[in-house]
């Protein structure tokens, strides 16, 4: 198996109140045919997972508040596109079939969608088995923590968030009190990266768009979850079906619904057109110095 090679890529990232240069580590899978998968490093580091109570939009699921230490991981720099989900759903199968165009907004850039976990699941193990790597979804805490990238207001730019910045449903408005206000609602997915709008890991379209898929078991709130990273997952086989996570909000959902805390459950055989996924990889990496 082939080490990824780390680069370095200049990058602008995109604040509401704040703009800063930052240059990401990363590597390219190459899938064939001119498809490449994006693999941004994201630094091991610990965050308070969860929302305070006085967070506009806050749930009871999104609590208590507390301390996850996550080690490093690659995550992918975009959601899955239709053209990689495409190149991998043509590979052998490892479990159960996938059909290389379930996604009712075409486009090659555009977020694969119609999705289930369970393809998903099928997605990353297809592309580990290709690949030698241990490629797989983010736990629920890796999701969080890359999404945050070291911030702590509702969205990684900041207290609130506008159509200019992020996909979602513009008919409402989060937190008037810092300008929300209303803005395009365009009923549709847009190509990944269209708002040029990175966190300070170098990820894009964290929030709206698609949800994105987690591997953990639903849990009603944080009381007893684990505080190592990993996937809070029921303890036997039997929940299989058991509702699983999605993060990150859509195209379709309402501002408060694309927060960093916000979490969503369903089954794991539901897929719309809502709802894709983003990847993340073990690869072992070394960070380069400043």
């Amino acid at each position: 198996m082939a080490t990824p090679q780390i680069s370095n890529q200049g990058q602008q990232t995109r604040f509401i109140v704040k703009r800063r240069q930052r240059q990401a580590q990363y590597f390219s899978e190459d899938l064939g045919n001119g498809i490449f998968l994006d693999m941004v490093a994201i630094p091991g580091g610990s965050f308070l997972m969860g929302s305070p109570e006085t967070e506009e939009g806050h749930r009871d699921s999104e609590s208590p508040q507390h301390p996850i230490t996550v080690p490093p991981f690659f995550m992918g720099k975009y959601p899955v596109t239709q053209a990689q989900w495409r190149a991998v759903a043509h590979l052998p199968q490892v479990d159960k079939e996938l059909d290389p165009d379930p996604s009712r907004f075409k486009g090659a850039d555009q977020p694969v969608e119609g999705v289930s976990w369970y393809d998903c699941v099928e997605f990353c193990a297809r592309l580990s088995q290709y690949t030698g790597r241990d490629y797989r979804l983010p736990s629920e805490a890796e999701w969080e923590y890359a999404c945050r990238a070291g911030t702590t207001t509702p969205f990684h730019f900041g207290e609130t968030i506008n159509t200019d910045l992020a996909n979602y449903n513009g008919k409402r408005i989060y937190a008037e009190g810092h300008k929300g206000h209303k803005g395009e609602y365009r009923k549709k997915t847009t190509p990944v990266g269209s708002f040029q709008v990175a966190n300070a890991f170098g990820l894009f379209d964290m929030h709206g768009n698609v949800w994105e898929w987690c591997a953990d078991h639903w849990h009603d709130s944080y009381e007893g979850a684990p505080s190592d990273g990993q996937a809070w997952l029921l303890d036997n086989n039997k929940n299989e079906n058991h509702y699983r996570l999605m993060r990150g909000g859509s195209w379709y959902a309402f501002p408060r619904n694309c927060r960093c805390a916000y979490r969503l459950r369903n089954t794991p055989d539901y897929g719309n057109n809502t709802v894709g996924c983003r990847v993340v990889c073990g690869a072992v990496w070394t960070p380069l110095p400043p």
